[in-house]
């Protein structure tokens, strides 16, 4: 196990378990989390070990968001020059995020109690999201006089649909676990974080169980063809498949379901 500043991270077989360790701060999440988080996502993205990673956080909430002491400063001084600083420097903070989509292994949110502001950022990057009965969410900054702008409004609306979407965006409220589920945001409500973090090491299980380079495929054909438009996509995933077609996986799977046996996948 290993830490730094922000985070701790642990593997268990093929999946990292990276948790927001700052619970003295509720985990708000200043300037350096968000270079680190990129940091780490990036050595899952090279570990050919890592199969899926979930997210998790310490104490009581899972992240109360962006940490507003620190982003004051991006607001102090006046003029053009001061302006081009901040629009820097919420690219920079976007970039963080934007490593959790990038990374080719599946992410999972594994969300108790609070889920604030720019922790809906986080969560809207995510793959899968799972949460325990009491968790609460809310686009917050609408009611701070903010735009949210790492990611809640370029993701959330494709995770949700606009009716939803439109409602939490423009009034800020809280809204429950119950209605997270509801309107598609959680897959999963469990009891309580023991619960909780048993599911999300089940579902990471059944990813890491399948072919690696396929579930990676999938995943950077899925976020292509929202990107991009259903024809672009069906054109995309032609192209993958006949990169990694046939595999030494494929051959794999094939064999282990004529010999009546469980796959061994490496990933080839």
């Amino acid at each position: 196990m290993s830490a730094t500043t922000y985070f701790k991270v642990e593997t268990d077989e093929h999946v990292a378990w990276l948790t927001l360790d700052r619970p003295e701060k509720r985990n708000t999440m200043g300037t350096p989390f968000f270079k680190e988080l990129s940091e780490h996502l990036e050595k899952f993205d090279q570990d050919t070990t890592i199969r899926a990673v979930v997210i998790k956080a310490e104490g009581k909430s899972f992240t109360a968001g962006t940490d507003l002491t620190e982003a004051g400063s991006l607001l102090s001084g006046k003029g053009a020059d001061q302006r081009e600083n901040t629009r820097k420097a919420i690219l920079e903070l976007q970039g963080g995020l934007n490593k959790i989509e990038q990374c080719r292994k599946p992410v999972i949110a594994a969300i108790h109690s609070h889920c604030i502001g720019g922790g809906i950022d986080l969560i809207s990057a995510c793959d899968i999201r799972l949460a325990t009965k009491d968790a609460v969410f809310s686009i917050r900054e609408t009611r701070m006089g903010i735009i949210a702008d790492l990611g809640t409004l370029q993701r959330l609306p494709y995770i949700i649909g606009h009716g939803w979407f439109r409602e939490l965006a423009l009034t800020g409220r809280d809204f429950t676990a119950g209605e997270a589920l509801q309107m598609g945001l959680l897959t999963r409500i469990c009891e309580d974080r023991q619960t909780l973090y048993a599911e999300a090491r089940k579902i990471a299980g059944l990813i890491s169980e399948c072919p690696p380079l396929t579930v990676q495929g999938t995943k950077e054909v899925i976020l292509h063809s929202r990107d991009y438009g259903i024809n672009a996509g069906l054109q995309y995933v032609a192209q993958k498949n006949a990169a990694v077609l046939p595999s030494e996986d494929v051959v794999e799977a094939v064999t282990a379901f004529m010999e009546k046996r469980k796959p061994m996948f490496k990933g080839k």
